[in-house]
């Protein structure tokens, strides 16, 4: 991967590399994201594409190079690379099961809006306001995700699954990063809830957000993706737009031809 792809790319990983002790989950993986794009990555169960997002957020132990915004970022702490504009979601849910939907939406606010603990003493009023501005926001960011008002007050396990999908990504999107990971966001839902799914999708890429969507659904993923990359065994098979992909015959060797 050149310098110039580097320093262009919203996301970059240059020969990524994990090993599970003696496993080789991935073996010098390389792809970028620009800014308003929407890269897939596909491949069979147990390929590395976890592995990729673990490796990225430097949740495990691996080779290679990650660059966010044309800045290296090896080494750099999970939680860090959130503040800096990195984050993800999980292939299962994540959200605080005792809160309300309102009160997860207003938590991963906090960093945003929160006053300091003299001024909550001294100035009340001040923490007031604070908190209303939270609450305001938190309503535009469940708005945004396309999650009705009806929903606020209860807790996550009660509200349909397909909403709590929506609710993973809305927590992981918080404040407005710069590169969005989704590890199969598409999971369990289908119908109405995949097609809300993907307008979501593509409405954040209209706004500038480079989005990484892991995904086993073909139709949603052909559908929104620019690119598309495919792991298979670990390695690198094969990259581009995802009508090259459909009718790469090694794609459809090695993947997409065992669900037809």
């Amino acid at each position: 991967m050149s310098v110039a792809e580097h320093r262009s790319a919203a996301l970059a990983v240059d020969g990524l590399s994990v090993r599970y002790g003696a496993l080789k989950a991935l073996d010098d993986v390389s792809w970028s994201v620009a800014t308003g794009e929407i890269l897939g990555i596909i491949g069979p169960n147990g390929a590395g594409k976890s592995s990729c997002f673990a490796a990225v957020t430097n949740s495990v132990v691996h080779g290679g190079e990650t660059y966010l915004l044309g800045q290296p970022v090896a080494g750099v702490p999970t939680q860090e690379l959130a503040v800096k504009g990195l984050r993800r979601t999980f292939q299962q849910n994540s959200f605080f099961g005792e809160l309300t939907v309102m009160e997860n939406a207003v938590s991963v606010l906090a960093r945003d809006h929160s006053t300091a603990f003299s001024a909550s003493l001294l100035l009340p009023w001040r923490e007031a306001a604070t908190r209303r501005a939270a609450t305001a926001a938190a309503r535009r960011l469940l708005d945004r995700f396309g999650i009705a008002a009806l929903h606020y007050d209860k807790r996550p396990g009660e509200i349909p699954y397909g909403i709590q999908r929506l609710l993973s990504v809305a927590l992981a999107y918080g404040n407005g990063p710069r590169v969005l990971l989704l590890d199969e966001p598409a999971a369990g839902i289908g119908g109405n809830d995949m097609r809300h799914l993907a307008r979501i999708l593509l409405d954040l890429r209209t706004a500038g957000l480079a989005l990484v969507v892991i995904e086993h659904h073909m139709d949603l993923i052909m559908t929104v993706a620019d690119r598309i990359v495919v792991i298979e065994q670990g390695r690198h098979l094969a990259e581009g737009p995802p009508a090259a992909i459909q009718a790469d015959p090694t794609v459809l060797e090695a993947y997409l031809g065992r669900t037809q």
